[in-house]
């Protein structure tokens, strides 16, 4: 089988790769990918796995889907290329970064540094079309992101930060005693007021990490993004 994944991932998602389920949605993503405009382009859909290796994902954060305007999506929930404007929900998240941990907002929204240690940026869609978010719900990627979320569960050690009701519909496939959970209204314009604003998930994540035996993230992100590979 081809390899779709260069870590760790591919052996544990191989029996997804393998099944049914995902040879149809090979099939529908090759038509959408030939006919419609699709973030992220085809080589970043699994940019989340290649620089999150499964032994070393210390905590996730779980989007919905990607990106759906131009030059934004790259593979990583919440992330956008340098030199794109910084989405409403990621400058929530880095007002609250600011008020948890005092880092003050940087002036890009590439959180690769976050996944180079541990971070998984994992959105339970992996695929969209241009302009129309959701466009790929319900094609067969939540099944396989899922699968990831359940493997990582059952490896346990794993902080999950689940903002929004999306991500917190994820809470039955988590182990809660091998792992921990902070969850928080989600930190879009539109209900960031209501309870994420306030809710410190970077330093609870430390706290909880520690807690783990796990050594905590460094959550203040580069001013100058690393745009290598």
């Amino acid at each position: 089988m081809k390899v779709l994944i260069h870590n760790d991932w591919q052996e544990v998602l191989a029996k997804q790769f393998a099944a049914p389920y995902y040879g149809r949605l090979h099939e529908f993503l090759k038509e959408e990918y030939s006919h419609h405009t699709i973030y992220p382009e085809m080589h970043h859909i699994f940019q989340a796995f290649e620089w999150t290796p499964f032994s070393q994902v210390k905590v996730v954060i779980l989007g919905q889907d990607p990106y759906h305007n131009p030059h934004q999506a790259h593979g990583l929930s919440f992330s956008v290329l340098p030199g794109v404007q910084i989405p409403p929900s990621l400058q929530n998240i880095y007002k609250e970064l600011q008020d948890d941990l005092g880092y003050p907002p940087v002036h890009h929204g590439y959180l690769k540094s976050w996944a180079k240690q541990g971070v998984l940026l994992l959105n339970s869609v992996l695929t969209v079309r241009a302009g129309a978010a959701f466009s790929h719900a319900g094609k067969g990627w939540e099944p396989l992101t899922d699968a990831a979320i359940k493997a990582l569960s059952a490896r346990g050690g794993v902080v999950f930060i689940l903002w929004g009701n999306a991500a917190k519909k994820k809470i039955p496939l988590i182990d809660q005693e091998r792992n921990r959970i902070i969850s928080s209204a989600h930190p879009s314009p539109l209900s960031a007021s209501r309870g994420f604003f306030g809710s410190h998930p970077f330093s609870r994540a430390n706290a909880d990490l520690k807690e783990l035996g796990e050594s905590p993230i460094n959550w203040q992100l580069p001013e100058k993004p690393d745009i290598d590979d």
